[in-house]
């Protein structure tokens, strides 16, 4: 995909950076906590990464008045407000005594504007600390082009992402990158390497230095309730700030695979029942999550760096992104990222004026921290990911009297391949997994996504049922090629 990636200057890893952190004190007004939205249970699931919006065209600002008293909000009180981060990256609206209005801002990015320091909120603080981290991602191949978002992994330019940024929806491995930053820099980007798999991608900045590297939180300690706050560019609106709450952890979901055939290129992105992937109509389509394992089952005896479908074990939010957030940052309320943003639910998009695609409903989806940040070592160390295999063939439980029929909810196995791990540990054809690796399985989706977010060689714990008995195990995961 490129060329050999060159050792990144900090270590990637959910620790702060080197550099001593400042204090933040806690803001002068507490956060409201945000109901999670009463939405309509969605029809399909979707990506959100999209064409170019078309240009907006600002109508003149309505005039107002404004006392001069007490108008002047200074740099120092915002950084009171925000603490560690000094008011970097903010803009101060300044009004003057002869009424005209400027901005005095302090050093750094100037994206974040905070026109009144007493009213800052948490949201504030972690919108000022994180922008500098995210950037916007602009891809374009011969015919098609597509607006995404990344996260600065290190100084020198280590961005991750979404796959299906820089595949375009897995429509082609040659793209063009430009990146915009925080800062307003436009820099060239190179991809260092793409896992279809998990829908992440590394890509290295071109020339640069003094970037700020994200700090990542350990995704395993979150709980449903905690805050969550996105920011990316939906709709190319660079630096746009959402929030919300973590609405589930461990939620199982299947969307159309973003790998690029072998042939470099992709008329249809992918069939079946994951949906019709990145057709050639228009890249960055959504993406329509199918039926999981379908009425054949999933295997994990096979590769599945070329299926229609992906399974992925995903963090749910109400923190509103769209199309354009793809690879953007879901952060905590430190400010550190927990997730990168990767999908959306929606419900039917009949009535949808943005060429047949639909926004935020209040389901969002982003790939945990730690997953992200095992897949991005990888990557720059040695070009591409690895990921676990089972070696058996599962199946949703069903209730309709079939053969598949089970007394327990779970993913039945259908088959197991001699010498794999699922023999190994001594599963057989008719046990029903109900537990892996501490985590409750329901159906196919749920095993199959666990499995693939261990890498090869991975030890995990595995809960069966086979007849009356509850057998627990323990199985070493092969290799998915």
């Amino acid at each position: 995909m490129s060329d050999a990636p060159s050792e990144p200057t900090e270590p990637l890893s959910n620790e702060a950076p080197t550099q001593p952190a400042q204090t933040q004190p806690a803001p002068t007004q507490p956060a409201q906590a945000q109901p999670a939205p009463t939405q309509p249970a969605p029809s399909q699931y979707t990506s959100f990464a999209q064409p170019q919006p078309t240009p907006y065209q600002a109508e003149p600002p309505a005039p107002r008045k404004r006392s001069n008293a007490g108008l002047v909000v200074l740099a120092a009180a915002v950084a009171a407000i925000v603490g560690g981060v000094s008011g970097a990256g903010i803009a101060v609206a300044v009004e003057s005594n002869n009424g005209t209005t400027t901005a005095a801002t302090t050093a750094g990015p100037t994206s974040i504007t905070v026109n009144n320091a007493k009213s800052a909120t948490a949201i504030t603080a972690v919108a000022v600390k994180a922008s500098p981290s995210v950037v916007t991602i602009n891809v374009t191949s011969s015919d098609e082009a597509g607006t995404g978002s990344g996260i600065i992994l290190t100084s020198d330019g280590y961005v991750l992402t979404n796959n299906h940024v820089v595949t375009l929806d897995g429509d082609s491995s040659n793209t063009t990158i430009q990146v915009e930053t925080n800062d307003g820099r436009l820099l060239a980007a190179k991809v260092v390497g793409t896992d279809a798999i998990d829908d992440l991608a590394v890509i290295k900045l071109q020339n640069v230095t003094g970037l700020q590297p994200a700090q990542f939180a350990d995704s395993s300690k979150l709980n449903v309730g905690d805050t969550a706050i996105a920011i990316g560019a939906p709709l190319g609106l660079s630096g746009t700030v959402t929030n919300g709450i973590v609405s589930a952890l461990n939620r199982s979901i299947t969307v159309a695979s973003s790998a690029v055939p072998s042939g470099g290129s992709s008329s249809d992105g992918g069939s079946g029942s994951g949906g019709s992937g990145g057709s050639g109509s228009s890249p960055f389509n959504f993406w329509n999550f199918g039926g999981g394992s379908g009425s054949g089952g999933s295997s994990q005896s096979q590769s599945t760096t070329a299926s229609s479908t992906i399974s992925l074990s995903v963090i749910q939010t109400d923190a509103a992104i769209n199309p354009g957030n793809s690879g953007g940052a879901l952060l905590d309320s430190d400010g550190k990222v927990i997730g990168v943003n990767c999908a959306i639910a929606s419900a039917s998009d009949s009535s949808s004026t943005t060429g047949g695609q639909s926004g935020s409903i209040g389901v969002g989806f982003a790939i945990p921290s730690n997953v992200a940040l095992r897949i991005a070592n990888e990557i720059i160390k040695n070009g591409s990911a690895t990921h676990g295999l089972l070696g058996a063939s599962v199946e949703d439980v069903t209730t309709d009297g079939s053969a598949t029929t089970s007394k327990t909810v779970g993913a039945k196995i259908a088959s197991v391949v001699a010498g794999e791990a699922a023999a190994n540990a001594g599963l057989q054809a008719g046990d029903v997994v109900i537990n892996f690796n501490g985590i409750p399985i329901t159906g196919a989706t749920d095993l199959t996504a666990q499995v693939r977010v261990l890498a090869a060689g991975s030890k995990a714990s595995i809960t069966y049922v086979r007849g009356d008995k509850t057998v627990k195990t323990t199985v070493v995961l092969g290799t998915l090629k």
